[in-house]
């Protein structure tokens, strides 16, 4: 891919026709498509075979028209590569039996040769642009070391992440120890896929925003600062996306080429905050799918406005697409952006 593609040229706050879109988690559920792929496999065993992750993963540029793909993987592959059983239960999310509470469950997990193990992702990414042509770029992406320490310590998804905060507060060097082996990994993993021909990479901080703001440094931003500067991107740009942390003005000193914001945010304040630092990714909330046409195209031209003139946007929701959002309304929010964008890049 060319640096040429406008999510490419966005990312870097070069000029660009229209703004460009994406929408996170755009292989998935939503898709009728995707889902019958689903209905001869696992998400995992989707996951861990190359032919069919590329298949979901080129699935949403062909159907709805988005200017980037994203590979189709989980950010618990990490964790899993590491040594930890994972299992993805339908009704109830990934669980890891045995999740890590003590020194000697860290001391269990191998660290050594990830991207080996992870090979499979490795291949996607081949195929994936084979498939791609040039079309569009593809993104790669991690979760982040909060994010994936969350999973590792409650064993599964919760709904206030107490085990793992009572984890900071009670072994805060252990927590610390764990997160510095997470961000060497996520860095090691992260290169891999850009060295394998991803063409940007975005790191998730899906659960930033369970941390206190003195928290959220501590335990979240400075890992993903340490991870920034770590990455030999060969021009590939980095994408920073912590969900619910708040004050982005923290984000404005990573060493990072764009930030994701959340729904909660109001984009015009987030531009004058950041100024042109950075570019901003984002961020319609995920639920205004659910609303008739003329509310979604409302919307987004509330969003481009918000943002204003000028390159270093990146239209997105603030979060991933949920399974039940009718595909055509995903396709109109596409449509949308790409009329009504123009005319905030004319000269």
């Amino acid at each position: 891919m060319s640096n040429d593609s406008l999510f490419i040229r966005a990312c870097k706050r070069e000029a660009t026709e229209r703004t460009p879109i994406w929408i996170m988690r755009q292989a998935g559920r939503y898709l009728p498509e995707y889902m019958a792929v689903r209905e001869r496999t696992d998400f995992l065993t989707l996951c861990k075979t190359p032919e069919l992750a590329s298949e979901v993963t080129v699935q949403p540029v062909d159907l709805i028209g988005i200017d980037a793909a994203i590979l189709f993987s989980d950010i618990l592959v990490i964790p899993e590569a590491m040594g930890m059983h994972l299992e993805l239960i339908e009704s109830k999310g990934p669980v890891f039996h045995e999740p890590i509470r003590t020194a000697a469950d860290i001391d269990r997990l191998d660290t050594g040769g990830i991207t080996e193990t992870l090979r499979y992702v490795m291949d996607a990414i081949t195929m994936t642009k084979e498939k791609l042509g040039g079309r569009v770029p593809l993104i790669g992406f991690s979760g982040a070391p909060w994010t994936l320490m969350s999973y590792m310590v409650e064993g599964k998804g919760s709904k206030n992440f107490d085990v793992v905060k009572r984890f900071i507060y009670t072994e805060p060097a252990l927590a610390h120890r764990l997160l510095q082996m997470l961000a060497d990994a996520v860095v090691e993993y992260l290169n891999a896929k850009i060295r394998t021909g991803c063409d940007a990479v975005q790191i998730f901080d899906t659960w930033a925003g369970l941390l206190s703001p003195w928290d959220l440094e501590e335990f979240s931003l400075a890992y993903i600062r340490n991870i920034c500067e770590r990455l030999e991107t060969n021009g590939a740009p980095v994408i920073v996306f912590a969900k619910g942390a708040g004050d982005i003005g923290k984000m404005a000193d990573i060493k990072c080429d764009v930030v994701g914001l959340d729904w909660t945010i109001d984009i015009a304040k987030a531009r004058a905050e950041i100024g042109d630092r950075k570019a901003l990714q984002g961020n319609l909330d995920p639920c205004v799918l659910f609303a008739p046409k003329e509310k979604i195209r409302q919307e987004a031209e509330r969003i481009l406005s918000g943002f204003g003139n000028g390159s270093g946007h990146v239209f997105n929701l603030g979060h991933g697409i949920l399974p039940t959002t009718p595909p055509e309304n995903a396709k109109y929010l596409v449509t949308c952006v790409k009329e009504l964008s123009v005319k905030y890049h004319s000269e």
